[in-house]
């Protein structure tokens, strides 16, 4: 591929990226790409972005690299990883199957790249059907972190090679590292995306894991959640005028709850806690393989999240110990409302507790911005795909396989890493099922599970407090129709994702401790293993 076909790609990234030479024995080589997500981790559960939970190397990569404060996701796992797999929003590209869009792997592929994913799929086909090279986990949208499932895959290949020292999230890095290598061994540069299914549901940890975190979840919720809040503002990830999110009155006080409540809950957030840092620890070991092969200085790491803090409540097995395998543990809306500091709501929802994430990024050779600094410039998972092109001096193909593609809709968030403002997208567009959101500059307007429409100035208001609807009724209007505007010929959503929405918001089932509802409304597969209470209803 000739350099100047590269540079002619310009319509695909917005802005200018360095070229590498694509032959890794001359003197420039491109770069590696290590693209990580997690799974189900709210905006404030890694050290560096407020949380007392224990992440070293995810701190280190952080105060090397740069954060972002404003980094988006979809608010729920299927469409969190097409926007981030295709560079496009969720319908546009095809939604599950991903037929109107390529993946990066095929796109990093095409360029020369030796190209590996593990971890969990959740989309339709399997990765090595849409451009991975190798592929080591589990098609399902969650497992069992023991004993795995029957979707697991290697290669292609069904795989059941369980044994009593398997665990999931360790077993994910042991295959990226094989991966990894044997691309350093062809000398070809790599792109390894790992999808970690922790900290999702079920919370299964190893045991000296969880005993790491024994009594430090006593304080309670109130007082740990303001303790990430006070950490987030000293670290400048959060400016003190965007307010502390009150605790809803579905939530209980901690000094309400019985001790015997008390205890239990202390014990699932130090499940939680303990997968985490498995986590942090598996990220240590990518990063310490990487310096032993001399690659370290020159892969680009991101780091990001798929939703926000979940609150579904299915615990099941609660009498059992969370490092047996039987064992199904959940949090509650309790612990999640801790997980999305400062913001309010959660996973499905499109308020900033849904769809707000981290988003850390490493490169000792290709970051220039200052070493551990926080952009607050707005970002988001489609904007992946065009920063690893940018990064790497790829094309995206004009056809493939015989077919024409189409340009995708993110934008190269490389300007950042090096410094510099970027020329950010016009709006960004959010939605899940009935609930629903745009952003442009600093307005977002935003509907929840079909109630009534919100207006935010989050220059002002980032904690989403102060509804000016009432006193902003064209603005919102205007924002209103750029949503529907941009569903039916941007993301190209079908006619039900698109009906008007209510004129009253709907509310939570709050119940009591153990049958205190899951937060929003289950929708789609979730319904069936919804632990929702029945009780009477309250407002957020």
């Amino acid at each position: 591929m000739r350099i100047s076909r590269i540079l002619s790609a310009a319509f695909l990234i917005a802005s200018t990226g360095p070229v590498f030479s694509q032959d890794q024995s001359t003197e420039i080589q491109r770069p590696n790409v290590l693209l990580m997500m997690v799974d189900d981790l709210g905006y404030s559960d890694f050290g560096c972005y407020g949380s007392e939970i224990e992440t070293p190397n995810i701190d280190g990569l952080a105060k090397g690299g740069l954060r972002m404060s404003q980094f988006y996701n979809t608010a729920k796992c299927h469409s969190s990883r097409i926007c981030l797999l295709t560079g496009k929003y969720t319908f546009q590209a095809g939604n599950n199957a991903m037929d109107k869009a390529l993946t990066v792997a095929e796109v990093m592929q095409h360029n020369g790249y030796f190209t590996a994913m593990t971890g969990k799929w959740h989309l339709n086909k399997e990765p090595t059907d849409r451009g991975f090279q190798r592929y080591f986990g589990h098609l399902s949208g969650a497992t069992n972190f023991f004993t795995g499932d029957d979707t697991f895959r290697l290669n292609g290949e069904k795989w059941s090679g369980f044994d009593d020292d398997f665990y999931t999230t360790d077993a994910n890095v042991d295959y990226a590292i094989q991966f990894i290598d044997e691309a350093l061994k062809e000398k070809k540069p790599f792109f390894q995306y790992i999808a970690f299914n922790a900290p999702h549901y079920p919370l299964q940890a190893k045991e000296q894991d969880v005993k790491k975190y024994k009594g430090r979840y006593a304080p309670g919720w109130d007082k740990v959640r303001r303790a990430r809040y006070q950490r987030q503002i000293e670290m400048s990830l959060i400016n003190d005028k965007h307010a502390l999110s009150p605790r809803p009155d579905y939530i209980p006080a901690w000094e309400e709850l019985t001790p015997e409540e008390r205890a239990w809950e202390e014990s699932r957030m130090e499940v939680f806690a303990a997968m985490v840092d498995c986590v942090d620890q598996n990220v240590g070991r990518l990063v310490s393989y990487l310096k032993k092969r001399g690659a370290y200085e020159n892969t680009l790491i991101l780091l990001c999240s798929d939703n926000g803090a979940c609150p579904f409540e299915r615990t099941r097995g609660k009498e059992l110990k969370p490092w047996d395998p039987k064992s199904y543990w959940c949090y509650d809306v309790g612990w999640a409302h801790v997980g999305n500091t400062p913001f309010r709501w959660y996973k499905q929802n499109q308020h900033e507790g849904g769809i707000s994430s981290p988003l850390i990024a490493h490169w000792p050779q290709g970051l220039t911005a200052e070493k551990g600094s926080v952009s607050h410039q707005p970002g988001h998972l489609i904007d992946l795909l065009a920063t690893c092109m940018d990064a790497t001096g790829a094309e995206y193909p004009r056809e493939f396989n015989g077919q024409v593609t189409s340009p995708i809709q993110g934008r190269s968030l490389l300007p950042l890493l090096q410094g510099k403002e970027r020329e950010g997208h016009d709006w960004l567009y959010f939605q899940f099922s009935n609930n629903r959101a745009i952003r442009q500059r600093d307005w977002k307007a935003v509907s929840a599970r079909g109630g009534r429409w919100e207006l935010y100035d989050l220059a002002n208001d980032r904690s989403e407090l102060h509804d000016l609807a009432s006193k902003q009724p064209q603005k919102l209007e205007e924002m209103k129709a750029l949503w529907h505007r941009v569903a039916k010929d941007v993301d190209q959503a079908p006619k039900n994702h698109r009906k008007p929405a209510g004129k009253s918001l709907q509310t939570f089932s709050p119940g009591q401790m153990t049958k205190r509802a899951a937060g929003p409304k289950p929708t789609g597969s979730e319904k069936k293993s919804s632990g929702q209470s029945k009780s009477k209803k309250k407002k957020p």
